[in-house]
């Protein structure tokens, strides 16, 4: 029997799930393209189902190594050799899960000790890669991305991949690096780590992924993405539901944020709710009152970034009108953390749930926003139904 998933992995035979394959297509033609590039979007927005569904794709022309530098620990940040040998460790074990052949695994893993620097670990993905084609999936790649000698290894892949445009070297077929931050912003993350590595206060950096393509794939779902998971759901289930009115209905609570679609079905599924208006209204209610991981990291970054706990309460509570302009680094934060969006160049809040949670925020926090947040008296989730 299949359910609602919102942690973690999502599968299809496990898990009702939106039908992302036309996103899959995009990534496949950066991929076929030979690009790097970082899938960078928020938490809980789908990325690792994301990198999952791409392997697969991927798995009949190329042989696809997916590793995670979730839970490993910071050790093997510690030092150039730990890095080396580490990441050997892991990509030997990951090819035992991909199209790799027992020959390439023999290869691979013939001098496990050897790669100790960086220079050696060079060598030997020049003399793997020599007739192969090798996608590298780095998922969770922001327990890494504040430490110097993963900034050496990118910097290592960087140098390969310009080499090889010059016919001097062998090297990944392309690499995908996922997370919240887009490593070509190191700054951005490491301010927000609280790194500031010059008397002036000022971080020093050199982004070592700038040879990475851009990707402005749009992850969110879309209202007739939605209604494909619906429509399975709806086989198994038979309730009656009027299929694109409740994904217009779930687009419009939360503008197809990934975590949040699922969380309102799952609501609505386990708890017993209809599959309408009322329905998906007081699976809302419930949701905004709940603790989860989203909604922690949106009072954590709050609490804990004053440029942009003010920013936000003067674009949401004093309705000021703010540019989306990325190069300031407050709306990037921002906008990294899925609060905002761009709409026609004005920032806005991403999505009903967030203004109303956020509002909340701010109406919990002192009495002197009180007096500014009376119109939240009125943010009656009936005025969201179009």
């Amino acid at each position: 029997m299949r359910h609602f998933n919102v942690t973690g992995l999502c599968t299809p035979d496990k898990d009702y799930m939106v039908d992302i394959s036309d996103k899959i297509q995009k990534i496949r033609g950066m991929v076929d393209m030979e690009e790097y590039f970082t899938i960078n979007r928020a938490r809980q927005y789908g990325k690792t189902t994301t990198l999952q569904a791409l392997k697969k794709n991927l798995n009949m022309d190329y042989i696809v190594s997916r590793i995670s530098f979730e839970g490993i620990g910071g050790t093997i940040f510690s030092d150039e050799a730990k890095f080396c040998l580490g990441f050997d460790e892991l990509f030997g074990k990951s090819l035992r899960f991909s199209s790799a052949s027992s020959e390439d695994m023999k290869q691979w893993n013939r001098y496990p000790k050897d790669t100790d620097s960086f220079l050696r670990l060079s060598e030997k993905i020049t003399d793997f890669c020599m007739n192969r084609k090798i996608v590298l999936l780095i998922d969770e790649v922001d327990q890494a991305s504040d430490n110097r000698v993963f900034l050496h290894f990118l910097g290592m892949l960087r140098e390969k991949y310009l080499a090889r445009k010059a016919n001097e070297d062998f090297t990944f077929f392309s690499v995908i690096l996922a997370g919240v931050y887009d490593i070509k912003n190191m700054k951005l993350h490491m301010i927000e780590r609280g790194y500031h590595s010059t008397p002036q206060g000022e971080v020093k950096y050199n982004s070592p992924w700038n040879i990475a393509a851009n990707f402005d794939i749009d992850m969110s779902f879309s209202a007739s993405e939605i209604e494909s998971m619906l429509s399975e759901y709806e086989t198994d289930h038979r309730t009656g539901m009027d299929i694109p009115r409740t994904a217009s209905l779930l687009w419009d609570y939360t503008n197809g944020y990934p975590f949040l679609v699922s969380r309102i079905c799952q609501e609505i599924d386990e708890t017993g709710l209809a599959w309408d208006c009322s329905g998906i209204q007081m699976a809302v209610k419930n949701i905004l009152l709940e603790k989860n991981t989203l909604f922690d990291d949106i009072s954590h970054h709050l609490e804990n970034n004053t440029e942009l706990r003010t920013f936000m309460y003067e674009l949401l509570i004093l309705g000021q009108e703010k540019p989306f302009e990325r190069t300031n680094g407050t709306v990037d934060l921002a906008a990294t953390f899925g609060f905002i969006r761009n709409d026609n160049g004005k920032s806005v809040i991403d999505n009903r749930m967030f203004e109303i949670k956020i509002a909340n925020y701010f109406i919990s926090r002192n009495q002197e926003d009180k007096k500014h947040l009376k119109i939240t008296e009125f943010f009656s989730l009936l005025t969201y139904v179009r």
